[in-house]
């Protein structure tokens, strides 16, 4: 019996012995060595990206001034033509006819004139009789003229030099000036119109970010914007901000934008889709990494080291730089802030760190030599 509470007695002073020992082996560990950097002011640029709607400098619906049946299309759907080339004709043989006897009813109307000049000349017959005739010689060239114009409207020609839409109507078909759908449209896309809604907010960042005074010089100031297709690809030529709405809208609350891009290749074109991006520089803000942060219950969170080199969790407000690696800090964290660069989501707040400082430009300029 009392071999076993000798036993018992070691097995429990050993176990204590070991509990002690790294228990002292755990407060004697020192802090763990991490990466921080001290924060100090940069200049950057930002990127917002918009989806836009591309048009062409002009986008005009090709219609029907008379009513008539297609006799002839003389162009092919996405065909390249000019000013005043035809586009479609219509039917005019009614017309024709009815010209043929409006000429008619001229010549018979100029020859009664030219019969009753000399009778009005030797006093024959009285003013009265030839400015009937005038009068009725100048409604036979009006209805004549009228019915000549009728057949020239018949022939359809393009307004402007562009590229010819969707053609809906097929030879036969009976059109008018009063038909819903247009015989086609033309597109001038020799430059493009990108069109594009910012927020209230948004509007607010890009121009109190401009340089310039008024609101007109700060657009004409703005930095060159990128267009990138609905393939992912980037076209190769930038455009540049021509106007913001002049107020909003009253339902979305956003204000309409549109961009002009140079499209001397015609690949651009009127309907298509795309993202817009546009830069805004900013002076004199802080950066850090993205990956020094992490989300937390909807909110992003820095650790940042105080005197005592104990880790404390900071919220903060960022907006993130174009690449994906770093944030603006528009909240949270001031100049001389020490940020953890490494081990955020792993070190819990109140521990004590080995702070490694490292330059501020290395880390936002990691190529920086």
């Amino acid at each position: 019996m009392k071999k076993e509470s000798f036993i018992l007695l070691s097995l429990l002073t050993l176990t204590l012995f070991s509990c002690n020992k790294k228990e002292t082996e755990k407060k004697e560990m020192p802090p763990m060595p991490y990466k921080v950097v001290e924060l100090q002011k940069a200049n950057t640029t930002l990127t917002a990206e918009y989806p836009v709607t591309l048009e062409g400098i002009t986008d005009i619906e090709i219609r029907a001034k008379v009513d008539g049946y297609i006799e002839k299309i003389y162009v092919d759907e996405g065909q390249e033509v000019k000013k005043g080339q035809p586009l479609f004709k219509l039917e005019t043989q009614t017309a024709t006819q009815d010209a043929a006897a409006a000429k008619a009813r001229v010549d018979a109307a100029q020859v009664e004139v030219n019969r009753l000049k000399p009778l009005v000349e030797r006093n024959i017959i009285s003013d009265v009789q030839l400015e009937t005739a005038k009068a009725n010689l100048a409604s036979a060239k009006s209805t004549y003229q009228s019915i000549v114009e009728r057949i020239n409207y018949a022939t359809i020609k393009s307004p402007v030099n562009g590229i010819v839409g969707t053609i809906p109507m097929r030879l036969g078909s009976y059109v008018s000036s009063q038909t819903a759908e247009p015989l086609t449209r033309v597109s001038d896309i020799s430059s493009v119109y990108a069109y594009f809604s910012v927020n209230e907010k948004q509007q607010l960042d890009i121009m109190m970010n401009a340089e310039g005074q008024s609101f007109q010089e700060k657009v004409n100031k703005m930095l060159p914007v990128k267009l990138f297709l609905s393939n992912g690809m980037a076209y190769e030529q930038s455009g540049k901000i021509e106007t913001f709405s002049g107020q909003a809208n009253v339902q979305t609350g956003s204000f309409n934008v549109r961009a002009k891009f140079p499209n001397a290749n015609k690949l651009l074109r009127s309907g298509g889709s795309g993202t817009i991006q546009i830069p805004t520089d900013l002076k004199d803000v802080i950066i850090i990494p993205q990956n020094a942060s992490m989300e937390l219950q909807d909110k992003r969170i820095v650790l940042v080291v105080d005197n005592e080199s104990k880790v404390k969790a900071v919220p903060v407000e960022v907006r993130a730089v174009s690449g994906g690696k770093f944030f603006v800090v528009d909240k949270g964290l001031n100049v001389g802030d020490k940020v953890v660069l490494e081990g955020v989501g792993i070190i819990t707040e109140g521990t004590a760190i080995k702070p490694e400082l490292v330059e501020y430009n290395e880390v936002i300029n990691p190529t920086t030599k």
